[in-house]
């Protein structure tokens, strides 16, 4: 690796999935307010949207998600073009 261009004030922080409540520790420069308690140790705490443990291409189960009925208007705007 190229010395001298990767970050020096890393540190171990946890990562939740909001969406299963999933937690799991990594390596992180990302700055944050809160904290976490896992296995009796406090730790920064960065709250996700999706992670590996629900992504759908990791689990292969697709999932759906239609914030505000974006799809029904989609097929009502296109639905004179359909044959």
């Amino acid at each position: 690796m190229k010395a001298g261009i990767h970050p020096e004030n890393f540190r171990v922080v946890a990562f939740k999935d909001m969406s299963n409540d999933d937690v799991f520790l990594a390596k992180s420069t990302a700055q944050t307010n809160e904290t976490i308690d896992v296995d009796g140790v406090e730790y920064p705490l960065v709250k996700l949207e999706i992670s590996r443990t629900s992504h759908p291409y990791y689990t292969g189960k697709s999932k759906l998600v239609d914030t505000a009925g974006r799809i029904d208007k989609f097929k009502n705007k296109y639905a004179k073009f359909k044959k």
